[in-house]
């Protein structure tokens, strides 16, 4: 059995100047959509995109991130605690960010940024998709370090249960790094191989709907449920019911009868 390291959540400190393991775990992120996003746009020029425009997406998809992964956090998970707490809402260097509301503030931020380029919605969609996994992989290996976000009960037989010393002593799944492994990594992969040639417009970002709901319905069966607007569930958790919707959307994305060309707006 294992015991979380309880890091220390400040990475570097220089004077009162502190830079924390969760902002460098986005900002790791933010670094592999540039990086894939520029290769992308080489090597795939029936997207439509440049260099200049995966920076401009970046740009807005940043605010998108931030600004809806905190409402979300907000109103889906703690409404109760940051009613009582409003300044706390605005503290997002110390965690508490929810996954599907940073999801609603990117795609509210792609609409934005492809009505200004004249772009496709969904020609935008299936662009970003593939970039995004790997900053998710870091989000929640930030969410570990936390030690934050830790999951349900285990068999103390199981090699990798871990404890949290800071919740009890009892032995967890390391759900984060299960997310990590799942919504990061094995999503990227597909995603990747899946976009590697074109497809129907709209398709990679069903995909990526499928994908991570998918992943995301799973790993909730071993981390610890959020109470959530609908109260502390061990059945149907609050993020299983938000995946939901991703799936069933993405299924349609997936299946609906193909007109237009591939990949384009």
């Amino acid at each position: 059995m294992l015991i979380h390291p309880q890091f220390d959540p400040v990475a570097i400190a220089i004077g009162p100047l502190a830079v924390r393991w969760y902002g460098l775990m986005y900002l790791a992120g933010f670094l592999a959509f540039i990086w894939l996003g520029k290769r992308r746009a080489a090597r795939q020029p029936w997207h439509g995109m440049s260099a200049q425009d995966v920076d401009d997406l970046l740009f807005y998809g940043v605010f998108g991130v931030i600004l809806g992964g905190r409402l979300g956090q907000v109103l889906f998970y703690e409404p109760g605690y940051y009613l009582s707490h409003p300044l706390e809402i605005l503290a997002v260097w110390k965690g508490g960010m929810s996954f599907h509301g940073g999801f609603l503030g990117v795609l509210a931020a792609m609409a934005l940024w492809g009505r200004k380029a004249g772009k496709g919605f969904f020609q935008v969609t299936d662009f970003i998709a593939p970039l995004v996994p790997l900053g998710l992989m870091a989000g929640r290996i930030g969410n570990f370090i936390n030690g934050e976000l830790w999951g349900r009960v285990a068999d103390p037989g199981l090699p990798w249960a871990m404890v949290f010393p800071h919740v009890d002593p009892l032995p967890r799944h390391p759900s984060p790094l299960y997310q990590a492994a799942g919504e990061g990594l094995l999503l990227f992969l597909l995603l990747w191989w899946f976009s590697a040639r074109r497809r129907n417009t709209g398709a990679v970002s069903g995909m990526f709907l499928v994908g991570y709901g998918g992943f995301r319905f799973l790993a909730e069966y071993f981390r610890e449920p959020d109470h959530g607007i609908f109260g502390l569930s061990y059945t149907v958790s609050m993020g299983q019911w938000l995946s939901l919707p991703m799936v069933c959307f993405g299924l349609w994305l997936l299946l609906r009868k193909k007109s237009g060309t591939p990949d384009a707006g």
